[in-house]
């Protein structure tokens, strides 16, 4: 179907909600595509739920594995780290993923090889540094996109 599975909820009252992505963005098309097909499979499985719910993850959309912090690179992001770094865990900034594999963290008694991804903030006024980071020092990420609802003034 083209689309990226995002997220699986249940939520209270028997609500199932599905969160859909694809390049290019999620069309209401897709969402009724997704919804029919995921109908029809849980009716064959006997999948309980009460209400289907298929959507889009909307503009500050979770960052979940590896491939969306590639996917997403050059994109504003925030992050919220596991650990604190100098008493700080939330931080905002342009996304960096390295050109090669060259940028990475090695365990090399657990055998894993993490790629290193790069957030460029701004500490200080015209300041801007670089924090590294790997998906596993990450609570939490999702894009943050800077929105301009400035319209007609009144």
């Amino acid at each position: 179907m083209d689309v990226e599975l995002v997220d699986v909820e249940r939520a209270a009252l028997g609500l199932l909600r599905v969160t859909i992505d694809r390049v290019g963005g999620v069309r209401i098309e897709d969402c009724e595509q997704v919804s029919r097909q995921l109908s029809r499979v849980f009716e064959v499985e006997n999948i309980d739920y009460k209400r289907l719910e298929v959507g889009s993850p909307g503009v500050d959309r979770p960052l979940c594995n590896e491939a969306d912090f590639r996917r997403f690179a050059g994109e504003r992001i925030e992050i919220k780290l596991r650990e604190a770094l100098d008493g700080r865990k939330v931080f905002s900034g342009t996304l960096t993923v390295p050109e090669d594999d060259g940028a990475a963290a090695s365990d090399a008694a657990a055998g894993v090889h993490k790629t290193v991804f790069g957030l460029e903030f701004e500490a200080k006024k015209n300041e801007v540094q670089v924090l590294n980071f790997t998906v596993e020092d990450i609570e939490r990420a999702k894009l943050d996109p800077v929105l301009d609802f400035k319209g007609k003034k009144r």
